[in-house]
């Protein structure tokens, strides 16, 4: 055996693995600890929902699409909603608006602690885990008081939302809010100040601005390397033009600036759900919409927790959509996990990888097959499926 020539191994990540929670597949190529190579491969949980609702109408597909991804349902909802609502030429009510708003707030809060339990997981921060899943259960109560759900909120309909808010429900929302916040100082100190968790993100993963501008990051993980884009306040829907957004950025762009922008953005959140109940307009709660659409086209942008979600619509002037197409904002921010992790250590990886919060499931949406360079013919469900089966065989 040559001893002089260096020795590579590839190590895999996935579908399987104790850093992911939902099945993806990344390859390291690694020289003794550090990434010299990355790739990923998608299309674990490819569910066929973009397929599934042109054989549903309207009202239907609202109930699926919520159902893409279980942290950001309601965003999802809201998207769908916004679309279907400009073809339809309806405006819902400004009550229904704001508590469209009041929902995707609370449901900010849930993800953003959701996901800093996870990467204190990674890190090996496990108290930080417990501490944040259990105010985690804070908000998930007000949702459920709220809409009845925990995860599926169910809050939106076509034209406006189902639940409204009592007196009762106020003061619980308020209550949480105050405990909420407490905590949050606690989790922004613990973050910039813990020696351990700092080991594992000051100066790991940084994205310069340049970098994040060049990959079309989105989300917190592009304003935690200084690029200001929050369609909140680029294009504001829903009733944020009532309620203006305060963009939370940071300039390091490595790990714990992604800690700090989310941790902030709780802070944000708060005030705007304080400003929501205070000023929340009477009214009704739904305006009339059609059962048919006649035929058009329209995209809705909102802002997930994760970035930016985009919502492709056509009707055909029927009662089902010609076509929906959705792109989550965990397709323009997982190209950065490949650039970032060469020249990495392979230990910082997982963390990495957590730090742009990824979602496979609501990502997953379609393989595409070339055969050859020139033959871009579309297949048959007959002949992908056959593909597929050849190919798990070899």
């Amino acid at each position: 055996m040559d001893t002089t020539v260096p020795q590579r191994f590839v190590v895999p990540i996935g579908p399987q693995h104790p850093a992911l929670k939902e099945p993806g597949h990344f390859e390291f190529t690694v020289d003794g600890e550090q990434v010299t190579g990355a790739s990923v491969r998608l299309g674990y949980a490819h569910r066929g929902i973009e397929k599934a609702t042109e054989g549903r109408n309207w009202v239907q597909n609202l109930y699926l699409l919520e159902r893409i991804c279980g942290i950001c349902s309601h965003v999802h909802a809201t998207a769908y909603c916004l679309g279907v609502e400009k073809l339809a030429g309806v405006t819902p009510p400004p009550r229904a608006q704001a508590i469209r708003v009041l929902v995707a707030e609370l449901e900010r809060i849930h993800s953003h602690l959701l996901w800093l339990g996870v990467a204190a997981h990674e890190a090996g921060f496990d108290t930080l885990f417990m501490y944040s899943w259990r105010d985690r259960e804070t908000v998930m109560d007000i949702l459920e008081a709220l809409t009845g759900n925990r995860v599926n909120y169910s809050a939106n309909l076509l034209g406006g939302v189902k639940f409204d808010l009592t007196s009762e429900l106020t003061d619980k929302i308020y209550k949480g809010l105050e405990l909420l916040e407490e905590r949050t100082y606690q989790y922004v100190d613990v973050v910039t100040s813990d020696a351990t968790l700092l080991q594992r993100t000051r100066g790991v993963g940084v994205t310069t601005r340049e970098q994040a501008e060049q990959l079309g990051l989105v989300g917190p993980t592009a304003r935690a390397s200084g690029v200001e884009r929050d369609i909140r306040v680029e294009a504001p829907y829903a009733a944020y033009p009532d309620f203006p957004v305060k963009v939370v950025t940071a300039t390091a762009g490595d790990l714990e600036a992604r800690f700090v922008v989310r941790l902030q953005e709780l802070f944000e959140a708060y005030r705007l759900i304080r400003a929501v109940l205070e000023k929340l307009p009477p009214g009704e709660l739904q305006a009339r919409m059609p059962r048919k659409i006649k035929p058009a086209e329209t995209v809705s942008r909102v802002e997930a927790p994760r970035g930016e979600l985009f919502y492709f619509i056509k009707s055909n002037g029927t009662d089902q959509p010609e076509r929906i197409k959705v792109r989550t904002p965990t397709l323009c921010n997982l190209a950065s996990v490949c650039v970032l992790a060469v020249g990495s250590q392979l230990a910082d990886v997982p963390m990495i990888l957590a730090g742009v919060d990824p979602c496979f499931s609501c990502n997953d949406r379609m393989v595409t097959v070339y055969s050859g360079d020139t033959d871009h013919t579309q297949w048959t469900w007959k002949q992908l499926r056959q593909y597929g089966i050849d190919y798990y065989r070899r």
